[in-house]
Formats: structure tokens, sequence, C-alpha cells
């Protein structure tokens, strides 16, 4: 059982929570403590056997993502919902704080750092998709949502019927959302390596949308709150997986084992870091393809 740190106030909107993880991310003791687990049990795989050789496991996550994957340049501190859920498994898998090796990926880059072994696994808003898995493996999911779109405060777009072909869309390069785009809407579509830099683009005014999933866009929205807003609903499911080496079928397995019998870390973990937003979602089934 692992032990939470209870220091949510109750009642907050979601635009207080994502907010507060936009200007305050990385507040020291603010992330869960995790238990680390002794006398691991997992043969068979290949990335832990490495890691367990080198002295310590390396994750990749994003660090732009308020709520989600963040990065405090000035504390040092990395937090978010994703975050927690890399911690969680590298403490199942017997690695502390101290033993893992954090790894900023781009969307576009994270299945070559899998297939390169530059990561052991990865844990960042990262939907699980058939063309994916021809290439690595996806335990899970631990989190379903769908995709949105963050416009300026005065844009007259209202939904996803309104990407014309006279809209400029941004994503990040490499993701689901952007190739939905392509295949479906008539848009434009401009592409940077973080979601962050898109966003920067709509307030800069050159392009009319950012598109990723609803639950990243909440989070710009706060920080941006006179800006931007989002509009719509969600206009796709994303499943959120934890993206592992292609073949490694022992430590898919060992993620799905820890996420199907820790229901109740799970939960501590989603309270802990959006519990504020006002919504009580079920932990998703995971899928043992």
């Amino acid at each position: 059982m692992r032990k939470f740190r209870n220091i949510a106030a109750a009642g907050l909107a979601a635009s207080a929570l994502f907010a507060l993880a936009a200007c305050n991310s990385g507040t020291p003791g603010d992330a869960p403590e995790q238990d680390v687990a002794e006398d691991v049990a997992l043969e068979g795989s290949p990335t832990y056997d490495a890691a367990v050789e080198a002295g310590e496991i390396s994750i990749g996550v994003k660090e732009d993502q308020p709520g989600l994957g963040y990065f405090d340049a000035t504390t040092g501190d990395r937090t978010g919902f994703d975050v927690e859920i890399a911690r969680w498994m590298a403490a199942e898998l017997g690695f502390g704080e101290d033993e893992i090796n954090w790894e900023a990926i781009p969307s576009a880059n994270r299945e070559q750092a899998l297939v390169n072994g530059d990561i052991d696994f990865y844990v960042g808003t990262y939907s699980i998709t058939d063309e994916r898995k021809e290439q690595i493996d996806f335990a899970g999911p631990y989190f379903v949502t769908g995709q949105g779109l963050l416009v300026s405060a005065d844009s007259e777009i209202e939904s996803d019927a309104d990407l014309t072909s006279d809209v400029t869309v941004c994503s990040a390069t490499g993701s689901t959302p952007i190739q939905n785009i392509r295949d479906n809407y008539d848009a434009e579509t401009r592409e940077f390596d973080t979601y962050t830099a898109c966003v920067d683009a709509l307030l800069a005014g050159t392009v009319d949308a950012v598109t990723t999933d609803e639950l990243i866009l909440i989070g710009y929205a706060a920080a941006y709150p006179e800006d931007t807003k989002i509009v719509g609903e969600p206009f796709s499911v994303e499943n959120y997986g934890i993206g592992v080496p292609k073949g490694d079928d022992a430590l898919r397995g060992f993620f799905n084992d820890t996420l199907e019998e820790g229901g109740d870390t799970w939960t501590a973990i989603f309270d802990q870091e959006l519990g504020d937003a006002g919504v009580t979602p079920e932990q998703p089934a995971v899928d043992r393809y």
C-alpha cells in the first residue's frame, strides 16, 4: 500500500486547480510518497534486467503540461498525474526517486527513444494506437480522454465543425491529434516539438487553434484565462498507455498487473494531482492484447 499526503483542498474549480499547477508546479512536498518495493520478482524482462545492472531506470516524460507532466526549472521539481504514475511504476520495480533518470522526449521521438533503448518506458499523454504498436508495446490504458480545441478568447471558432481551409491548427509533431486533423478536416496544420510552442503561436496570432487532449488544454486555458478558451466537445477518444519496448511482454504484464491491483493507488494519485477538477473518472480496464 502506498502512502499519500492529503493536501488537496476540496471545492476548487477546475480552472483554479490547473492555474495552480501552471504557476506553482514543483512546490517541494507536493508529490505523493512512494514506497519502493524490495525483492522484486520479475523474470524475462531484458529492460528490467538492464536497468538493475545500470542501477537506474530511465523514464521518458513530458515536462510542459501543467497537472500532467511539468518540470519547474527553478526548483528542479517534477509534478503531475503522468509523473506520479511513472514514479509508481518505478517504485514497484524497486527504483526510488534517486534511481530514476528522467528524460524529456518530444512526441515525435517517443517510439524511436524506446526502440533505441534511450529510455526504459514512457509515461506522458501517450495515446495507444495500432500504428504505434507496430514499433513498441503498451501497458494500460491508465486514463481515457478526448481531443479538444483551444482558441483565442475572441475567436469565432466554436467547435471542430469550424476547422475549415482558412483555419490553421497547431499541435505537437508526431502526435495523434495532428494526424486526426490531417486525415479528417480541411484546416491547415502547423507543428512544433511541444504544445507550449503551439500555445505561444496562438497567443501571437500566427495560428487559429491548438489541438490536443482536452485534459492538457485545460491547463493552458487556466494559465491564460483572459486570452484563451476551450470550445466544443471532445471529438475523439484517446487511451493513455505506458510505452514499453516491443516484445518485452514481462514488463508490460508487470505494469498491467500493477495497474489492475493498484486501484486505490491510482485513485490516490488522481485525487492528489487532479482531484480538485471536480471530476471522478473510473480507472479504465487494461488491455492485455
